[in-house]
């Protein structure tokens, strides 16, 4: 197996990375969202979505794709943090997905770290994420990566059904 290589996402790699974001939420929610609504989930939708995105993109957020092999294993984004439609000097992990058959390799731990890196580098005080309440081993992941629940709890909405995510903070030192 070769080294895992993180750099930015290209527009080329849309299509791949919304594969890994539709399999990962298919993999990681199941039992913890409803069923039809993961199934429902279209890679070629959100890829078109993505492209839109990626084109229109204004550089605050970053993508970041983990690529082994000349396979992309995973792929995370990060950005200002959105506090409702205000943005604050924090930082905010808005994704991070490793496609299933990669899972324990380290990719996510690769992705996390120069997400962290990088909001670190750009002079932000603290990271934000949101993770869902019963997802308990992303909770584990983030709190091994040294980010702690502080308190704040929201719905997300799935499928007509409101699951309930929690807000992990982790301060971040240069």
């Amino acid at each position: 197996m070769s080294a895992l290589v993180v750099r930015d996402m290209e527009f080329a790699d849309c299509d791949q990375v919304s594969e890994i974001r539709v399999r990962g939420w298919q993999s990681a929610y199941r039992g913890l969202m409803p069923q039809a609504y993961l199934d429902g989930l279209s890679a070629a939708a959100d890829a078109e979505r993505r492209r839109t995105w990626f084109t229109r993109g204004d550089g605050r957020v970053g993508n970041l794709v983990a690529e082994r092999d000349g396979e992309l294993v995973g792929w995370a984004a990060h950005g200002p943090y959105r506090d409702g439609e205000v943005r604050t000097e924090d930082a905010e992990l808005y994704a991070i997905y490793v496609h299933p058959g990669h899972y324990g390799g380290g990719v996510g731990r690769a992705l996390l770290a120069e997400s962290v890196r990088l909001r670190t580098a750009a002079g932000h005080p603290r990271m934000f994420l949101w993770v869902l309440k019963e997802n308990t081993s992303a909770r584990r992941f983030y709190e091994r990566a040294g980010f702690r629940a502080d308190g704040a709890e929201e719905p997300f909405e799935a499928g007509g059904l409101k699951v309930p995510e929690v807000r992990y903070t982790r301060e971040l030192t240069a």
